[in-house]
């Protein structure tokens, strides 16, 4: 089974354009699939990934109608890597003002990674403007998970996690978050351009079940390394500007809605015991464990299970 053979065919957006929520942020955004179908929300991860074109591939575009957009400091939404007037309160500002623009009274939203974190925060928020939730590699943002992906990966990807390391002087490795910050804040080019690559690069590393190069060296190109290194440390430094145990906390506000959760049960950039965490937490959700993958949605057996959840959810209207 291949990605092709799982996803659907690639599509062009029936529209794109930019909005500009804050003097200083503009966002990139766009719609695919039928006009009249059932709308559904995109969130990428990252924080500061960004979307791509196969973002668009796990929908029916014969029944749905999808809305994508770059938060901020991602992607095409400009400026790059921009952490200032940058908070998950504002992101779900930016998605409500999208929602409003668009005219859609309540869509599907489908989030994975940092996406399940704001698929999550946001659905809290608005519970009336969401039909479900389709999330993949849960992050609910503890210090635990925080303190795994900076080291404990290492368990699984030593080398990985040296070069990680290794870009910093021995003597700041004690706190790798604070040393990174400082580089990656910095306004010198020749300071936060490698110290970005270099987060970025340990994280592309770390996606797939099996090792995948192509994914690590795409991880360095400036216009992903950027969004990546600096949104991520801006988000792990504060904590997602979640209180902790957000998440779980509130999710009597959503326990109604219908839920589907795919986690790989080796993923290592969001340990798996975090989507058991939150379905615990979700009576009636659809937990789906692939034994054969890791964190990345370009993986077949999770791409395959993200699929089969938005045809479900358009055939039936629940999981």
């Amino acid at each position: 089974m291949t990605l092709d053979e799982v996803l659907y065919p690639a599509v062009e957006p029936l529209r794109s354009g930019r909005l500009a929520v804050s003097g200083l942020h503009d966002l990139y955004w766009e719609t695919c699939g039928h006009p009249q179908g059932i709308p559904a929300l995109f969130l990428h991860g990252g924080p500061g990934a960004g979307i791509s074109p196969k973002s668009r591939r796990y929908f029916d575009p014969a029944r749905y109608h999808v809305v994508l957009f770059d938060q901020r400091g991602a992607g095409q939404s400009t400026p790059l890597g921009e952490t200032r007037e940058n908070t998950t309160e504002l992101l779900i500002q930016d998605i409500e003002h999208l929602r409003e623009m668009l005219g859609i009274e309540r869509w599907l939203v489908f989030g994975g990674s940092w996406g399940s974190t704001l698929s999550l925060a946001y659905a809290q928020a608005h519970p009336e403007r969401c039909l479900g939730l389709v999330l993949r590699g849960i992050w609910l943002v503890s210090d635990e998970e925080i303190d795994w992906w900076l080291h404990g990966v290492r368990n699984f990807f030593p080398r990985e996690w040296e070069a990680f390391a290794g870009h910093l002087p021995e003597a700041e490795r004690g706190d790798l978050l604070a040393a990174y910050s400082r580089r990656l804040e910095s306004a010198d080019p020749a300071v936060y351009t490698p110290a970005a690559r270099a987060w970025s690069r340990y994280e592309g590393s770390c996606l797939h079940l099996l090792p995948n190069p192509e994914t690590a060296d795409a991880f360095t190109e400036d216009a992903i390394a950027l969004g990546i290194g600096r949104l991520e440390a801006h988000y792990f430094r504060h904590k997602a500007f979640l209180r902790p145990n957000q998440l779980l906390d509130n999710m009597a506000r959503i326990r109604h809605l219908p839920g589907f959760i795919v986690h790989g049960r080796y993923d290592v950039i969001c340990p798996v015991r975090y989507a058991h965490a939150l379905a615990d937490a979700w009576p009636g959700v659809d937990l789906r464990i692939v034994p054969d993958a890791g964190h990345s949605s370009y993986e077949p057996g999770i791409a395959a299970a993200l699929v089969d959840a938005t045809n479900r959810f358009a055939r039936d209207g629940r999981f």
